[in-house]
């Protein structure tokens, strides 16, 4: 679905609970924690189809909701805190004691905890499988398994699940997909149009854009939403109403950022794939990708996979430091998404709870970096990165 459809909510001056904005050009921030009523008779209907607690509802976070169900094609949205708020509130409201996940083992590291750590807590079991392999999700299947769990892309080697595949397994055992687009976004594919029942998306990267708030998103079914709502009212994870509104201000410019990150990805994969000092180049363009086939039936071209791609370059500390020293355009920093170019290593932050021997089973080794590409303009960033790299011919 194009964005200009999405942004309708915002310019045709739609009455949001019966409060009509007049069309208003940039839509206003409700700040305020609470909405006053006159009469008894008033206070009956707020609760029934208006506003009154910012923690049960607010018109940014509404707003904001609309939009994203319209882009990922879904029937509602609840926004939350976070990302991990919106994984954390969805998990408690859909399993229950006795219940049984299959959660793909390339996953976000505060996601594994939840899934293993957390949940176990509470009586739920989760296995890990490799994903790559479709018959080990099948093998995991037991009469109680509530629910299969995956990112689109993981992190940070970029495989690619199998969505189409993974719905109809869960399915026909009566349980729920559950699909992270953090890293893809619904500008670069709809999970719920392939089978998913629930998508999570961590605003706070992609969707947002400018690295300056932090939201997160659950869409599904209405039924599915209807349950797991008064969760997020009783755990206290909405979405604050400021973050909301920087989140619509981000979404406005969605369809241009991620366009040009994703190709700006592509060609410069392409380009480190051909440096003599990069061992190996992890993104669904790349024809030497495993799952480089799977990707184009997933997604539309090679320029619309994702702004995200990791690399494996010589494991000498020294010189890696020295690498990222030179680099003009590109910085560390612990978050993605944004409009610049940023880089993470992941043996020091998402991976560093993991034995060495277990990440290499994984990919991942000291040289790998995971590379959020920005809308910069392309030939400077392949330029930047080919002068940097340098470094190890040294």
């Amino acid at each position: 679905m194009e964005f200009s459809k999405a942004s309708e909510i915002l310019y045709k001056g739609r009455v949001v609970k019966g409060m009509d904005f007049n069309k208003p050009e940039a839509f206003p921030l409700f700040a305020n924690t609470s909405f006053t009523m006159k009469s008894l008779d008033e206070v009956k209907e707020a609760y029934k189809s208006k506003y009154t607690y910012v923690r049960t509802g607010n018109p940014n976070r509404d707003s904001l909701a609309e939009i994203v169900s319209s882009l990922e094609c879904g029937e509602d949205t609840l926004i939350f805190s976070s990302g991990m708020g919106a994984i954390t509130t969805t998990m408690l409201a859909l399993v229950k004691p006795g219940d049984h996940i299959i959660c793909n083992r390339n996953i976000y590291g505060e996601t594994f905890d939840v899934m293993v750590k957390l949940l176990s807590t509470f009586g739920v079991e989760t296995i890990l499988v490799d994903f790559d392999d479709i018959e080990n999700v099948r093998k995991a299947i037991q009469p109680n398994t509530k629910m299969i769990y995956s990112e689109v892309l993981a992190n940070p080697t970029i495989n690619v699940a199998d969505i189409p595949t993974l719905a109809k397994i869960a399915h026909d055992h009566d349980a729920l997909l559950m699909i992270d687009n953090t890293f893809t976004s619904p500008i670069a594919i709809q999970p719920i149009s392939f089978g998913a029942d629930i998508v999570i998306n961590s605003m706070t990267k992609f969707m947002n854009g400018h690295s300056d708030a932090i939201t997160g998103s659950i869409t599904a079914s209405s039924e599915i939403i209807e349950t797991i709502r008064p969760i997020r009212m009783l755990c206290g994870t909405p979405g604050d109403p400021h973050a909301s509104w920087m989140m619509i201000r981000g979404i406005q410019t969605i369809d241009l950022r991620l366009k040009k990150q994703m190709a700006n990805a592509a060609k410069l994969a392409k380009a480190l794939e051909d440096n003599q000092y990069v061992s190996k180049v992890n993104h669904p363009s790349l024809e030497s990708f495993p799952q480089h086939e799977l990707a184009t039936k997933l997604f539309k071209s090679k320029d619309t996979m994702s702004g995200i791609m990791s690399f494996i370059i010589p494991e000498d500390e020294k010189k890696i430091n020295a690498f990222m020293q030179k680099l003009h355009f590109a910085h560390y920093a612990t978050t993605l998404g944004g409009l610049r170019t940023t880089l993470n290593h992941p043996v020091t932050s998402s991976h560093s709870h993991m034995p060495d021997e277990d990440r290499r089973k994984m990919g991942i080794t000291p040289g790998m970096f995971r590379l959020s590409v920005g809308i910069e303009d392309v030939d400077d960033l392949i330029t930047d990165f080919m002068q940097a790299l340098q470094v190890f011919g040294n």
